[in-house]
């Protein structure tokens, strides 16, 4: 299908357009925005500030892409928002670029469900595959690993990091850290309460990885042991390699353990960084696959 353009839509001339791009009425492509063929803006839609956007992204009606920061320090200039490619934005979504602190960037990756009235505050990080619940907000600086799920109505304290294929759990105030393959539940200060069983088998994990990560839980959280006996015991337990998803956790947990309020992303705040660790950007399991 050739790129359709509503003669309701405002499209500035100096944004770049894909190819097969449908822009329906009412909708705003600001200059500096970048459109990647197959995207579709049903109406209603802004999209905005220094922005580029991968192919093949739904955006329903009502969503703002790329707004400035909700932030007083803000100043206007310098700063981004990147988005993958076949992601989802539901009626009311909003996503800030990012503010002069840490890149400068606000990432979206790839596959993503963001469900209505959801909102990602300035330099966020959400990878790939995640599904964010209807009325999700995300303060500034938290990172949503691969496969994570946040049921609605939850908050993310800033400077959170939700580790991969963890779950959270509906109408939860999130103020620290929630380990991968982990589910957490609780209106306030949610706990952990046991691993995410269903997210690991549909990601096609190992029985017996699913049951080491179990163990890790039980010693973790019921047993209540510190974490370098943790990882002691559990390696002693392994004849061969190491599973992948036994060192995403553990060495989340022992950047969770380094930072502070159990936020492992506190050391980053306020110090500008040229770029996150390899650690950061690409857990063990993704940079393997």
């Amino acid at each position: 299908m050739p790129t359709f353009i509503s003669r309701f839509a405002d499209v500035d001339r100096r944004a770049e357009i894909g190819r097969d791009v449908e822009i329906g009425p009412f909708c705003r492509v600001g200059p500096e925005v970048r459109l990647g063929n197959g995207c579709r803006l049903e109406s209603h839609v802004a999209l905005i500030g220094d922005t580029t956007i991968g192919e093949r992204n739904v955006f329903h009606p009502g969503t703002v892409i790329g707004g400035d920061p909700q932030d007083k320090s803000f100043v206007p200039g310098g700063t981004s928002l990147e988005i993958g490619d076949a992601n989802v934005f539901r009626e009311g979504v909003t996503v800030n670029v990012g503010a002069q602190k840490e890149d400068h960037v606000t990432r979206i990756g790839n596959r993503n469900l963001l469900m209505s009235n959801c909102h990602v505050a300035h330099n966020c990080h959400v990878y790939d595959d995640t599904i964010l619940v209807n009325g999700v907000l995300l303060g500034g600086h938290v990172h949503v690993h691969d496969g994570a799920i946040i049921s609605g109505n939850s908050v993310v304290h800033h400077f959170s990091s939700l580790g991969t294929l963890s779950f959270v759990s509906g109408g939860c105030r999130v103020p620290h850290d929630i380990p991968p393959f982990m589910l957490a539940a609780g209106s306030d200060n949610p706990s952990i309460r046991t691993i995410n069983v269903v997210g690991m088998r549909r990601r096609g994990v190992p029985n017996e990885t699913i049951s080491l990560v179990k163990r890790a839980h039980r010693l973790l959280y019921r047993d209540c042991k510190p974490l370098d006996v943790v990882r002691e015991l559990l390696l002693a337990e392994i004849d061969g390699d190491v599973p992948p998803e036994l060192t995403t956790l553990l060495d989340f947990l022992e950047r969770q353990r380094e930072g502070s309020q159990g936020r492992a992303r506190e050391a980053v705040r306020n110090q500008p960084q040229p770029a996150a660790s390899p650690e950061e950007t690409e857990p063990p399991q993704r940079r393997a696959a």
